[in-house]
Order: structure tokens, then sequence, then C-alpha cells
């Protein structure tokens, strides 16, 4: 099992090493490591700055997918009922468990099915290191915003709001709380709201906004569509049993994940000065200009910031 792992990480370092090198040449490892740190922490209110233009530059756009959603609502039992008898029958398989950490709640993002996208995650940033690769960094310290920044808005935040209970299985027999067969079933209580439990959390889905913003921060960064999505999809499906949701929860979770994803490497790249934007030098400068005339002689000062 340890020696899966270690494979796994060891190949996606791997390929971080010989990805094209992005750094300023003249910084050393750890220049360029600090500089990456330092920059991600400083974005953070722009990224939620960014979410926040992502909704309102283009409220046709935004009203557009808030119908959408609740149209899906409204057919839920539909789509929820055909997902559940006629797709998850025909998708079993499962990914190796090579994960060492026992299964924990704490320890979610580190073992099962989720411990394809953490270590990899691990093995891209230290090959990315070792090879003094700017992009690589930042886009590993990008993933790992987006899994925080999903818990927060939707473990913490839209589920909490929402309550909405999730779907009996199977939607054709009598339900037990807190499963429903009710797709109206919202506003309910919650027992826990970092860790799972049933309870009033089925919008948006987890797993599926974490996914999705992983998927748009690697896409945007190395673009490349069919590599992240191509992954995330894999590692979705191995274990779909267990999202059990409405298909609505998934969608919402999956237009949430991205705008997640986008805002967090949108605000990175503004930072960075990359792809359009224009970095912001603050340099200051002064101007002696002697002055004489009737009222005034003596030395005037202008500063350009």
């Amino acid at each position: 099992m340890k020696t899966k792992l270690l494979l796994l990480t060891f190949i996606t370092g791997t390929f971080a090493l010989f990805s094209q090198n992005d750094s300023i040449k003249k910084s050393n490892i750890f220049q360029t490591s600090g500089r990456v740190i330092k920059n991600s922490i400083l974005t953070i209110p722009s990224d939620f700055g960014f979410m926040g233009k992502q909704i309102s530059n283009d409220w046709k756009k935004t009203g557009i997918y808030t119908a959408g959603i609740l149209g899906l609502i409204a057919t839920d039992k539909i789509t929820t009922g055909f997902w559940q008898e006629q797709v998850e029958p025909n998708i079993q398989y499962k990914l190796p468990n090579f994960s060492p950490v026992n299964s924990t709640s704490i320890h979610k993002w580190m073992r099962g099915e989720n411990a394809y996208l953490t270590f990899p995650t691990i093995g891209i940033y230290l090959g990315s290191f070792l090879a003094n690769n700017e992009r690589g960094q930042y886009a590993t310290i990008n993933t790992l915003k987006a899994i925080q920044y999903a818990t927060i808005i939707t473990q913490l935040g839209l589920k909490t709001v929402f309550g909405r209970n999730r779907p009996n299985r199977p939607l054709s027999k009598p339900a037990k709380y807190p499963w429903t067969n009710n797709n109206w079933d919202f506003f309910n209580k919650r027992k826990e709201f970092l860790f799972a439990s049933a309870e009033g959390s089925a919008l948006p889905s987890l797993h599926s906004t974490t996914y999705f913003a992983i998927a748009k921060v690697y896409q945007m960064e190395f673009n490349n569509y069919w590599i992240p999505y191509g992954v995330i999809a894999a590692v979705w499906l191995s274990d779909i049993e267990s999202h059990n949701h409405w298909v609505s929860d998934i969608i919402a979770a999956g237009i949430i994940g991205t705008i997640i994803g986008k805002s967090i490497v949108l605000s990175s790249w503004k930072k960075r000065g990359i792809n359009g934007y224009k970095k912001k030098n603050k340099n200051i400068s002064f101007q002696v200009i002697p002055q004489f005339s009737s009222e005034f002689s003596g030395l005037h000062i202008v500063g350009n910031f």
C-alpha cells in the first residue's frame, strides 16, 4: 500500500520536474517558493472578489443558470430516479485503496478515492519545488485553496442555508428520515456542519464542488482540459453510489466549483501579471524643479506614484 502511494507521488512529481519552468531564473528554489506562498496568501481577499464578479458581471447569465437549477429541482424525482436505476448500476468499479491514513472524518481528503487527488497534488508540488517551477507551485497551492473554499462555501454555508434532505435510495420505496422522496424538502436542521451527516446536507454536493474546482484550477494553469477533467471524472465515478444526491445538487455543485476554481486562478494571474493582467509595479519617483517668480522662489517637488 505504501509502495503504491510513493509510486503515485513520485510519478506526478517527476511529471512536474520535466514540465515547463516559468520561474524567474535569478530566483533560487526557496525564493520562488516563498514568493508563491506569500502571493497566495495575499490574494485571498481578491479570490472572493473575483467570485463575486463571476456572479455580478453578467446578471443575465446568472439568471439563466439559476432558472436552470430551479428547473432541475422541479424535475428531480424523474432525473434522480433514472440516475439511481439506470446509470449507477452500470458504473461499478473501484480504484485500489492505497492510502495509509485511517478512515476518519478528519482525514477525509487523504483516503479512499480522494487520495488520488491529494497525493498527486503533493507530488506535483514537490516536483515543482525541486525544479524551481513557479507555475506548478501556484497550481498546487491554488488547488489546496480550492478545497478549503469549497468546504467553507458548501459545507458551512450553502448546505446550512438550504438544508435540503438527501434522496431516498431508491425513490420508488417509502423513505425513512433523514432520507426523503420529496424533491422540495428544504430548510431542515443539520446535526453536523463541518463533517458529513445525512440531515439537511444535499445541496450542493461537497465532493462535486471540490472536484470541479480542482479540475478548473489545473485546466487553466496548464491549459489542458482532457487530463484534469478526465482524472476528476474517473475518481468521482469510482465511488458513484456514495454521492447520494439529487441530480440538481450535482449540477449546481459543478457550477459553483467552476466559479471557485476560475476565480482563484484569475486572482492569482492578476497578482502574477500574466495572461492579459498587467502587474502593478509600486515604483515611486520624484522630480526636484527649481522655481523662481515674483511671489515664490524655491524648489518644486513632483512625485509620481
